[in-house]
Parts: structure tokens; C-alpha cells; sequence
């Protein structure tokens, strides 16, 4: 299985991590930037510059997790756009969100819940989206 890394499409690799950083640029900001504050209990200041550690650490966790699902995709023989599909919704529900929603749930959280239905639905679509890349930028 693990002989899967070595037949990565790492431009392919590299296009997810770039696209799931932008969307999350977007999602976290423009798109529900007032949401995400208030499930935080922070207030809303569409002007602060994020610490680059909140820039950076996301794109590196996107990293590992596409090189993550890249190996298992190629191991699986995952190479149709349905199973691209189906490869991301499993991923993204089974593993992604669910230890999202797990890490939301503890008492320095404030609203677990509305966290989990700011930021799930994020993980799920950059999950499908990541799988949909690399199912279509196939390694030669």
C-alpha cells in the first residue's frame, strides 16, 4: 500500500492544497468571517490581520491531508469522478468532520454546535473538491 506515495501526482497534490487554502481564506473570512467570531465568543473585525501561524498552520494540515488522501486514493484505485466523489464524502464526513465536531466539543468551546456547522460543512466540501482534483489530474 504504502508504495501508493511513490505514483502521486504531486502537482495534483499541490493544486488541493493550494484551492482547500483559498476556500478557507473565503469560507473563514468573506463567506462567514461574522459566524465564525461569534461561535468563537469573539467579536467581529473584518480588518484584523491574522498571525501568520493561522495562515501557514492551516495550509500545512491541508498539505498533510491531501497527501493523506492522495496515498489511500491510489491504493484504493480510486480513479472515477463518481468514487473521486464518494472517496471525498466518506473522507470528509468520517474522518475530517467528525474530529472536527470532536474538537469542538470541550469546555473552552462556546457554542460546539454552531462551530460544527460553520466549519463541517467546509471540510466536507474541500474534502469532495480535494478528492475531484486529484481523480482528475492523474499521475502519467
Amino acid at each position: 500500500m504504502f508504495d501508493a506515495m511513490t505514483r502521486i501526482n504531486w502537482l495534483a497534490v499541490l493544486a488541493a492544497t493550494f484551492t482547500t487554502t483559498v476556500v478557507g481564506g473565503l469560507w473563514f473570512t468573506l463567506l462567514f468571517g461574522k459566524a465564525y467570531a461569534t461561535v468563537l465568543g469573539r467579536a467581529y473585525d473584518p480588518k484584523a490581520k491574522p498571525a501568520p501561524i493561522f495562515i501557514v498552520g492551516p495550509m500545512v494540515c491541508s498539505l498533510i491531508t491531501t497527501i493523506t488522501s492522495a496515498t489511500l486514493m491510489k491504493a484504493l484505485n480510486v480513479t472515477s469522478v463518481g468514487d473521486g466523489i464518494s472517496f471525498g464524502t466518506v473522507v470528509g464526513l468520517g474522518y475530517l468532520v467528525a474530529t472536527m465536531a470532536n474538537t469542538a466539543i470541550n469546555p473552552n468551546m462556546p457554542r460546539p454546535l454552531m462551530y460544527s456547522l460553520v466549519s463541517g460543512p467546509f471540510f466536507l466540501l474541500t474534502s469532495i473538491v480535494t478528492s475531484l482534483i486529484l481523480v482528475t489530474m492523474p499521475s502519467k
